[in-house]
């Protein structure tokens, strides 16, 4: 079983909001007590953070679901429900979070980065909340907002100093391996490595030190940006890294530098052009296996005689078509290795810590990452019309209030219009072109629109009548 997960979904689900209490005063020697209901606590929110403890994300693979705690019900005596605690969900630094339609709602791309992914449900007030001069003894409360619900689809892409990209079998785990304590699995054969390693390497004296991270990018073919291969699902970890290596099999058969070069950068090119504008290394591997030539094969390494490709025409012209792939000079490469007898390690190594110092440098100066914001549903009311020609009541407000009160109750319905009125819902209704007898949705609330007397008549059912509102209303002990 791989213990690298690159992708995977989770399933949210914040705290619903405790429900607002129904309670009057109830003490010896106080008659006529008043309405002490109160509030329910609202419901906790879940919260996704970048964590540098998290590798992967395998945590999510088979355990999906996350929860936030609800919020207690509110109780007699004016005593409010507590909160309920908030969920905090570490996830990989370099995770990118997106809606189920392929939308980016977060990128988590530094450590302690913070998203909220689901908000918790709102309380709801007790009977004491709707205590007015008019209405003496409220007989009713409001229900918890329930919290918000969803599925998101989360993706690594993994933060890496050096990225090193090449076909498979080229030598990239062998080589993360000589200049890092990373441990891939290395064999002779093509798409040994499935999954991306990382490895930390050091160069220079304490005090003096350059540390960067180098990423294995399993082997790319011909394709792989269009998803042949096994390489395709891969490309992304290729998107943070400063510095790209392009390493070069130079004691392939099959391929010559400049075929594998050109196939590379091709494929790096149509999943991101951008790719191609970064510092990046053209690194022969294999040096130590690569078969004996003539001068014109060592101009081509750019190394000595031993470690020549093939002595002949061809390879000859196989180093223009190189130094054509790689824009470079007639060797078309910058250096070349060995990871068995160590040959061009340090050189390696050293340039890789000059250019990837240099590219932090430049980062530091450079604008600031952009910040993705998630909108959930705005305040503000707002009015659509349905195919049906019915009139859709939008807005995180006027759903609330519905959502929250018991239609049921006279008193509470009373509110509900008023409510209404004063969230500017009958002013965006005549805006959008609304006329009597005009059927009205607002959330589970379906109604015949009368602008006369401001009636709720609902549908398939008969005409609820304004209450009548009455003075000092008690409850039958």
């Amino acid at each position: 079983m791989s213990g690298f997960v690159d992708e995977a979904q989770i399933h949210v689900k914040a705290g619903d909001g405790g429900a607002g209490a129904v309670s009057f005063r109830r003490e010896a020697h106080v008659s006529q007590g008043g309405p002490d209901g109160g509030d329910g606590g609202r419901g906790g929110d879940v919260w996704l953070e970048a964590s540098t403890n998290q590798a992967s994300l395998i945590g999510f693979r088979d355990h999906p679901h996350r929860r936030a705690e609800s919020g207690r019900h509110g109780q007699g005596k004016r005593r409010h429900g507590a909160r309920g605690a908030d969920l905090e969900v570490p996830v990989p630094v370099g995770t990118v979070v997106r809606d189920r339609g392929g939308t980016v709602l977060a990128d988590m791309a530094h450590p302690g980065d913070r998203w909220r992914a689901a908000r918790g449900g709102r309380g709801g007030r007790g009977n004491a909340r709707f205590l007015t001069n008019r209405r003496r003894a409220p007989a009713f409360a409001q229900q918890g907002e329930v919290g918000d619900e969803l599925w998101l689809d989360l993706e690594l892409k993994l933060l890496a100093d050096v990225a090193l990209v090449g076909i498979p079998n080229a030598g990239k785990s062998t080589l993360i391996s000589r200049i890092s304590a990373a441990r891939p699995k290395v064999a002779d054969y093509p798409f040994t490595t499935l999954e991306p390693h990382l490895g930390v390497v050091r160069i220079g004296q304490p005090g003096d030190e350059v540390e960067f991270v180098v990423a294995d990018v399993p082997g790319l073919v011909e394709g792989a940006s269009e998803g042949k291969g096994l390489g395709h699902r891969f490309l992304r970890h290729t998107e943070r890294a400063r510095v790209l290596v392009i390493l070069l099999d130079l004691a392939s058969p099959e391929h010559t530098p400049g075929d594998q070069a050109a196939v590379l950068l091709r494929e790096l090119q149509r999943y991101r052009p951008d790719l191609l504008q970064r510092p990046r290394l053209m690194v022969g591997s294999k040096a130590d296996i690569g078969m004996v030539g003539s001068k014109a094969d060592i101009g081509m390494v750019g190394s000595k005689a031993d470690i020549g490709m093939v002595g002949s025409k061809a390879d000859v012209a196989s180093s223009n078509d190189l130094a054509l792939a790689t824009g470079r000079g007639s060797d078309g490469l910058d250096l070349s290795v060995s990871a068995v007898t160590g040959h061009g390690i340090g050189e390696l190594v050293g340039r890789l810590a000059t250019i990837v110092t240099g590219a932090r440098e430049a980062d530091d100066t450079g604008p600031a990452p952009s910040i993705v914001v998630h909108r959930p549903l705005g305040e503000d009311v707002e009015v659509t019309r349905d195919p049906d020609g019915s009139f859709v009541v939008g807005g995180r407000s006027a759903l609330r209030a519905v959502a929250l009160s018991d239609l049921t109750d006279e008193d509470a319905l009373d509110y509900v219009q008023q409510r209404m009125r004063r969230l500017g819902v009958e002013r965006a209704l005549v805006r959008a072109g609304v006329r009597d007898g005009d059927v009205v949705r607002l959330g589970n609330l379906t109604f015949t629109y009368r602008p006369d007397d401001g009636a709720i008549d609902t549908e398939g059912a008969p005409t609820v009548d304004r209450p009548t509102r009455r003075r000092g209303r008690r409850p039958s002990d």
